[in-house]
């Protein structure tokens, strides 16, 4: 599996990486610029994402735009649907609007709320079928 995380957090950032890195060839972006860069690289290369760990909440550009970004990359690569890359918004906020926005908006897979667990974290992506 092939998975992006984006953060800008070092602490959220390694910790995902720390669970990750199990079970993924990880790659790590600090902003949003940086995710859409590295995603859009991934599919020119004919090696995309499978797994995209998104905070929300970042500067420059936010999990939101990015999202957005992302999944019109897909729709430009005519990218199957069921082939899409499987999004897990992160974020310290249990806010309802952006976690709405990231869903129905965004195209989100699913969300979990920081700091991340081990445990939840892994049950997502097995319940994704990734691993």
């Amino acid at each position: 599996m092939k998975a992006l995380i984006v953060d800008d957090d070092f602490y959220s950032r390694n910790m995902i990486h720390e669970i990750l890195r199990q079970v993924a060839q990880c790659d790590i972006a600090v902003n949003g610029e940086e995710a859409i860069e590295a995603f859009g690289r991934g599919l020119a290369n004919g090696e995309p994402y499978n797994l995209i760990c998104l905070d929300l909440l970042m500067p420059e550009m936010d999990g939101q735009q990015a999202l957005r970004e992302i999944r019109a990359l897909e729709k430009e690569h005519d990218v199957a649907p069921q082939n899409e890359s499987k999004v897990i918004v992160t974020t310290m906020l249990a806010d309802e609007k952006e976690t709405h926005d990231a869903f129905f908006l965004g195209g989100a897979t699913s969300y979990l709320v920081k700091p991340i667990d081990e445990e939840k974290l892994l049950n997502e992506i097995k319940s994704l079928g990734l691993v």
